[in-house]
């Protein structure tokens, strides 16, 4: 397929057969992370230190819970079953970024979940906004609108907190572990030359890598995280973009399906 005839593609079957698996690949492990942020915002909407902190967790989960929809909605075309994405996979089979696997134990996590973690998925959906898939391009200028606020909320708590001795320890560990997840996430360089390639993304990983270090450069110093961007990818499941075998906590699949109050929906 040529390279102006990809750049036309409306559906999975104008798509190369690697580059059409690819961009399955990559929705999935947008929509499952977001899904997943969302759970995570959730968990601290009674339990932030101020109200207003969280209203914006809950405003928060709602945005993402919404954009995770949007993406699933793309999965149909791939010839998926969406009842069965959204509410009949185990563990095993999500895509979701793995620090999400289980909520975060103090406010100081979830604040880097938000500074960070949401800014790498933001960094993945720009590089969709030139998308050659029609489909996944007209969603992102939308996602991204609604990710401004989230941005600039998790850089206030950062620095709120990093203005201390004690918010800086807090942070130190959490942000670190983040920051190797994240950049891990994007994957290996050859694993996304076909999407590049093809017009899919316009930025490959190691490029993503690059633009998010640069963009978190002033949070991280002032925690003083050192950032590789030379990720070890032994162990990595690059379809999912996590370490093999690693899958989101029972208790977190069971929460993001509704299982304890789907028996009560009605046809």
């Amino acid at each position: 397929m040529s390279a102006n005839a990809v750049q036309q593609a409306e559906r999975p079957d104008q798509l190369e057969e690697g580059v059409r698996a690819g961009v399955r690949d990559l929705i999935l492990a947008l929509a499952d992370s977001k899904r997943l942020l969302g759970m995570r915002y959730a968990d601290w909407t009674l339990g932030a230190p101020e109200l207003e902190a969280g209203i914006a967790c809950a405003s928060m989960a709602q945005d993402e819970w919404g954009h995770a929809r949007q993406l699933y909605a793309l999965l149909r075309d791939f010839g998926e079953d969406l009842e069965r994405v959204e509410h009949g996979r185990e563990p095993g089979e999500y895509a979701s970024i793995e620090i999400l696997d289980e909520p975060p134990a103090e406010w100081a996590d979830l604040v880097v979940l938000n500074a960070i973690v949401d800014t790498a998925l933001s960094v993945q959906v720009e590089s969709l906004m030139d998308s050659s898939y029609q489909p996944l391009r007209q969603r992102c200028e939308k996602l991204l609108d609604e990710e401004r606020f989230h941005i600039a909320h998790g850089a206030a708590w950062f620095r709120r907190m990093a203005a201390t001795e004690g918010g800086r320890r807090a942070l130190l560990e959490s942000a670190a572990r983040a920051l190797s997840v994240v950049m891990r996430w994007y994957g290996p360089q050859e694993r996304c030359a076909a999407l590049v390639d093809a017009g899919v993304v316009g930025a490959g990983p190691d490029e993503l890598r690059c633009t998010l270090a640069g963009r978190l450069g002033p949070l991280i110093e002032l925690v003083d995280v050192k950032v590789s961007e030379a990720p070890d990818f032994d162990d990595f499941d690059a379809g999912r973009r996590r370490s093999g075998g690693s899958a989101p906590s029972p208790r977190t699949v069971e929460q993001v399906r509704g299982d304890r109050n789907r028996a009560f929906l009605m046809d």
